[in-house]
């Protein structure tokens, strides 16, 4: 039997750390979580007493984030360590560790575990408008909020972050492929609107990316489907989401709208049309997205028209 201890109302420190081991500790996958109050052990007769591994009642237990052990951080000053740091560290010792064989996936998880650092010590503090409400939709504010609806739901909570942890992984994995891409794929060019980019790739991450590093418009082309997705910048709104006092700050995306002020795809979307008038165009209303496959609509016919060819239609306009 094995064992993973953590302290009761977990946080995502100590949720992070048993999602280490279960998803990455060769024969701890189907490992049973327990809690005892912060800063305890678990009850019972040691063996092994002091080492990750400890026999507990002949069971193999790990304690994460309590109980002053080798994979707690509660006894150093260290604000650059934190449980799930520690427990990934021990983890990597272990060469049968299936992220040496997942250089994407490897990349993933530390970026991750550091951001679980950050969020140990309090380091959104320092984040840019670290007020906003952005950030309570943030992982640690969906668990707070578990917290508040399920106060004495451990379990619950636990298995609610490590599927968060669970999807996250994924979403990690697709933006570093993303980043990949771009850099040994992407073709930069140059629009009536400002700089663009375009890819082929079955990644449409690399469209949420490109936009997010200041592309006037950001153009995906989908190998397998044919499917042609372009976005430029949006229109900034400055309602209900932010409060005025951060609507007022002059930050770069203020500085990008003005920018984006005159972009208008429908000479693009009317051009495409004409070049490939049998492929299904949308054009959407904020002159934005013109869109010619989604997995909102797979009935949409993808385009016979190449990734330089849209790129001309672009650069021509």
């Amino acid at each position: 039997m094995k064992r993973i201890i953590t302290h009761k109302s977990p946080d995502l420190d100590a949720i992070g750390s048993a999602w280490l081991l279960l998803r990455f500790l060769q024969g701890w996958e189907n490992a049973e979580v327990n809690f005892v109050p912060a800063g305890e052990k678990l009850e019972g007769k040691y063996d092994k007493k002091g080492e990750a591994i400890e026999l507990v009642d002949l069971a193999e237990t790990i304690h994460v984030d309590t109980g002053m052990g080798t994979l707690d951080h509660h006894q150093t000053e260290d604000n650059n360590v934190c449980a799930a740091s520690l427990t990934l560290k021990y983890v990597l010792s272990f060469k049968d560790c299936s992220l040496y064989a997942h250089d994407t996936k490897m990349e993933a998880v530390k970026r991750m575990v550091d951001l679980i650092v950050n969020d140990d010590h309090f380091q959104q503090f320092y984040y840019p408008e670290a007020d906003s409400d952005f950030h309570d939709m943030s992982v640690t504010g969906q668990l707070q909020g578990y917290k508040l609806m399920y106060p004495n739901d451990d379990k619950g909570m636990l298995d609610f972050g490590l599927k968060i942890l669970d999807i996250l992984l994924h979403t990690f994995e697709a933006k570093i492929w993303a980043e990949k891409e771009i850099k040994e794929k992407g073709v930069e060019f140059e629009t009536r609107w400002g700089k663009g980019l375009a890819v082929e790739t079955l990644n449409d991450a690399v469209l949420k990316l490109a936009q997010l590093k200041g592309y006037a418009v950001s153009v995906r082309k989908d190998p397998q489907q044919g499917f042609v997705r372009i976005k430029a910048m949006p229109e900034r709104r400055v309602r209900t989401a932010l409060r005025k006092s951060q609507v007022e700050k002059k930050t770069t995306s203020e500085k990008r709208q003005a920018k984006s002020s005159e972009i208008d795809l429908t000479p693009v979307y009317e051009k495409l049309m004409e070049l490939d008038p049998d492929s299904t165009w949308f054009l959407h209303v904020s002159k934005r997205m013109l869109l010619n496959g989604s997995t909102k609509n797979p009935e949409m016919k993808g385009s016979k028209l190449t990734l330089d060819e849209v790129i001309e239609a672009l650069k021509k306009i």
